[in-house]
């Protein structure tokens, strides 16, 4: 099985090519990112940025973070539903953590009772 890694180097051309859009110099990408230049010079020269940066330069650009990445071997098996809400309910600033966890109760109820639904003949 392939096994994924970060495509640097094409990480690092989307950035430059967004950053002379912007006429903005490495540095100035840096400050406005929120990284330190230095983890713009590691990319230079190869080195992935750690996993906050990596995500705060895809945000940057507006970018999927899968895309640069390589070797991503998708599942045909669909991921458990509430592996998929738990992050976008976290990321709800209207929500409190008892309204998510009413929330999955109330999601988890609906989806049992769907698959007793459709086991009766």
């Amino acid at each position: 099985m392939a096994k994924a890694h970060l495509d640097v180097d094409s990480l690092y051309a989307a950035l430059d090519k967004e950053r002379e859009a912007r006429d903005l110099s490495w540095r100035s990408l840096a400050k406005e990112v929120g990284v330190s230049p230095s983890t713009m010079s590691r990319m230079a020269n190869g080195q992935k940025p750690d996993v906050d940066s990596f995500a705060a330069l895809t945000a940057w650009l507006g970018t999927n973070p899968e895309t640069y990445l390589v070797g991503t071997v998708h599942s045909k098996v669909e991921p458990d539903l509430m592996t998929e809400l738990a992050p976008l309910f976290r990321k709800r600033s209207d929500l409190r953590e008892d309204d998510i966890e009413m929330l999955e109760k109330l999601i988890k109820m609906t989806v049992e009772r769907f698959r007793v639904d459709r086991a009766s003949p």
